[in-house]
């Protein structure tokens, strides 16, 4: 049975090519943690904590805490049993920043898969290998929603996520989405709210959607995480795909958004608890009916690269937004997923999820 040796923590600062602009606020510089997780017979695995505080209000320096409090118990502790060691990761304070259990996980998976000689996506189930993502358009002018959506189109990505919400209101985001549409007529279109849309503000973004002639491919969690009734209303009312993100951390959540019948897709991100809790999610997903779409914060090669492998390995995920990689001026990893337009591969790995620092 294997042990751990050594368990390191450092920040991971990566500059962006512009600001990451959500509903929230904005983030000018990947402000994460990378984790190494070596055991005793020498393996070692590499886990990403992406903490996002426009996201859930977690910081780099929560996520620094909660790992670097971790070294003192975890030192010398038997892995092979995986599950119930993050179970104890999470009661010790994992539970209080999900980005660090995540982190953690990943860490861990990475160096018993690289153990076994297994890569991560077989690990996950072996399903598949490959997936299409989307590309973001975050938060700014119109003008600059327009050059964006050129450009994710230039790459030969077909999916563009628009990031849509915030304090400059319904008729901004219109003017954006109207550029957008004109720039790519034939993209579709997420429209990602992350919990900033009103009720109001929704009502008036739908009717000018329709005055444009714009039907998106789904609307994510434009309404805030404890409106499951206004998700609900939303989908109805629109007659358009309502997908749940900051609703749905944990599988009861789960159990709740399908009680209220109030979205038809959830955003599994890696991030909200870790891999586990993810794991838990999607079988409570799959029991409800409810479709899955396989995002991230503003993470870097490594953490979407985990990702990826999650989401082929499990297969049946029906959306994807790992796209965060493209908009950092730095990448300090070597390996990772490979991307042809919007196409996303891990076919490649073929040990853990590949992806170690320069």
């Amino acid at each position: 049975m294997s042990t751990i040796r050594a368990f390191d923590v450092r920040p991971l600062d990566i500059p962006l090519h512009t600001p990451f602009g959500i509903s929230g606020g904005a983030q000018a510089m990947a402000n994460n943690g990378l984790v190494s997780l070596t055991l005793d017979g020498g393996a070692t695995g590499h886990g990403e904590a992406a903490p996002l505080p426009p996201y859930n209000g977690e910081t780099q320096a929560d996520a620094l805490r909660v790992l670097a409090g971790a070294r003192s118990w975890l030192v010398g502790r038997p892995v092979d049993d995986w599950r119930n060691l993050a179970a104890e990761f999470r009661a010790r304070g994992g539970a209080g920043c999900g980005s660090a259990q995540c982190a953690f996980e990943m860490a861990l998976l990475d160096a018993l898969a690289r153990r076994d000689g297994v890569p991560l996506w077989k690990f996950f189930g072996g399903a598949g290998t490959t997936l299409e993502t989307d590309m973001t358009v975050t938060t700014g002018t119109p003008e600059q929603a327009a050059a964006d959506a050129r450009a994710i189109r230039a790459r030969r990505i077909r999916q563009i996520k628009v990031k849509v919400g915030g304090p400059k209101g319904p008729a901004h985001d219109l003017a954006r989405l109207a550029a957008i549409h004109a720039a790519a007529p034939e993209a579709p279109l997420i429209l990602d709210g992350n919990a900033g849309v009103s009720r109001a503000d929704a009502g008036e973004l739908v009717r000018g959607l329709r005055a444009l002639g714009i039907t998106p491919a789904l609307l994510e969690q434009w309404l805030a995480k404890d409106d499951l009734a206004g998700l609900r209303a939303l989908g109805e009312e629109s007659g358009w795909l309502v997908a749940a993100d900051e609703s749905a951390c944990t599988a009861a959540d789960i159990r709740r958004i399908a009680a209220a019948r109030a979205a038809q897709i959830v955003n599994v991100k890696l991030m909200k608890a870790g891999l586990a809790t993810a794991l838990d999610l999607v079988a409570a997903a799959r029991a409800a009916g409810i479709g899955l779409m396989i995002g991230g914060n503003v993470e870097s090669i490594l953490a979407m690269t985990v990702s990826a492998c999650f989401a082929t390995g499990l297969g049946g995920f029906r959306f994807a937004d790992l796209d965060t990689p493209l908009f950092m001026a730095a990448n300090p990893f070597t390996g990772g997923y490979a991307l042809d337009g919007g196409r996303i591969s891990v076919a490649h790995i073929t040990a853990g999820h590949g992806v170690t620092p320069r």
